[in-house]
């Protein structure tokens, strides 16, 4: 029995209009800055809760009440906000 023939497949090579851009790697690193601030807010507004709960919602600001509560999490969600930032 005659042996069939091998067929050789191309290589796919997308369209032009198709292809992706690389302007995706090209984008710069992140500055230094930045991971050392959301550091620093993730810490400071821990900071801020654990110190508002140790003393009995005495320290840091007395007069506002619960709203120390949106200043600690809302640092955190500031950092949270640069950390998308990060590349």
């Amino acid at each position: 029995m005659p042996k069939s023939q091998v067929r050789k497949k191309k290589v796919y090579t997308p369209p032009t209009d198709v292809r992706p851009t690389t302007a995706a790697s090209s984008r710069k690193p992140s500055p230094v800055w930045l991971p050392i601030t959301a550091v620093a807010l993730i810490v400071a507004g821990i900071g801020w809760l654990v110190i508002y709960y140790l003393s009995e919602q005495q320290y840091p600001v007395m007069a506002w009440g619960y709203w120390n509560l949106a200043v600690g999490f809302g640092a955190m969600v500031a950092s949270l906000a640069l950390l998308s930032r990060w590349r």
